[in-house]
């Protein structure tokens, strides 16, 4: 049997899914009248990244930056794409592309994005544990505390979010994007059958690795002061890359013994929040996944077969 490629990713977005690979990213999105769009984005290849993203840690944060970058343009297309009159579009059609400017300022978001979304969940439970040093005022106690309260927050922000309609319908074409996956990685055809027998959970699954950011920074707390409450927020901020590349990797070696019975637990805390984060897609969901998957499957072969120049892809 041939070998499968576990470069294979993507994530969830308004009424559609993303599907990436190695050279590209395509989205398919079912419209208001029922129809079904693509959105196609080709991996910049910048000989500069090379070495870092064959450097452990550091490729992580390239990573996580990179898909933060790819991932907004996605979401922005798919936004845009399903609340447009399907009427409208041979006048759109006609209107300028999207310059470079266009492209750069949704990139600059998405990273800022996630950089302040980090910060918040960073600086927010060191305030909390802080005001509890007249109860529990040692090093230990205060970042196991911080700890709590930082996962607390995480799951509970998720939560919350999950129970509004939107979100939900978000998080089914999220449990359709690793059905898609996993199944393809079982090596069986990619029929809606085939792909609603599967699991909704994946170990390479974003939302693991944020768990995993979360149980990591306890861990590197404990090598940091936490008072006075300044130099704490200080060190919080400055072990973020820190903490971002140990996740990535524990999170790729999580994925490599996913199928080793007595190392397979160690994925468990990230599967576990997926509870939260994925639903059971449709059938017309899993559809969208399927088309989207497909899709960009055609694309990479097509890019394999213009034989670019291996030291030129990343």
């Amino acid at each position: 049997m041939a070998k499968i490629p576990l470069y294979y990713g993507g994530q969830a977005v308004i009424e559609g899914v993303m599907m990436g690979g190695k050279y590209t990213t395509v989205t398919a999105v079912r419209r208001n009248n029922g129809s079904v769009t693509y959105f196609e984005c080709r991996k910049k290849h910048y000989p500069s990244l090379r070495l870092l993203k064959k450097i452990p840690i550091l490729r992580g944060i390239v990573a996580i930056f990179e898909a933060s970058a790819i991932g907004t343009r996605h979401l922005n297309y798919a936004s845009e794409v399903f609340e447009q009159d399907p009427s409208d579009d041979a006048a759109i059609a006609e209107r300028p592309a999207k310059g470079l400017s266009a492209w750069i300022g949704l990139t600059a978001l998405g990273i800022l994005s996630f950089l302040f979304a980090k910060f918040v969940f960073t600086l927010v439970p060191a305030w909390v544990a802080s005001l509890f040093e007249p109860w529990i005022s040692g090093r230990t106690g205060q970042v196991l505390l911080e700890g709590l309260f930082k996962v607390l927050l995480l799951v509970g922000y998720i939560y919350a979010i999950s129970l509004t309609p939107l979100m939900k319908r978000l998080f089914q074409y999220h449990g359709a994007e690793h059905k898609v996956i996993n199944t393809f990685e079982s090596g069986e055809a990619l029929t809606v059958e085939n792909v609603q027998k599967h699991s909704r959970f994946h170990y390479r699954c974003g939302s693991s690795f944020i768990v995993f950011t979360a149980l990591i920074s306890v861990f590197l707390y404990f090598f940091v002061p936490t008072n006075p409450l300044w130099l704490r927020f200080v060190t919080r901020i400055l072990l973020i890359p820190l903490d971002l590349g140990l996740a990535f990797e524990i999170l790729k070696f999580t994925n490599r013994v996913r199928h080793i019975p007595v190392l397979r637990w160690l994925g468990y805390p990230g599967l576990s929040v997926q509870l939260l984060t994925t639903k059971e897609p449709d059938r017309e969901q899993i559809e969208i996944g399927i088309r989207a998957f497909k899709k960009m499957r055609a694309s990479e072969d097509s890019i394999e077969s213009e034989q670019l120049p291996q030291d030129q892809i990343l």
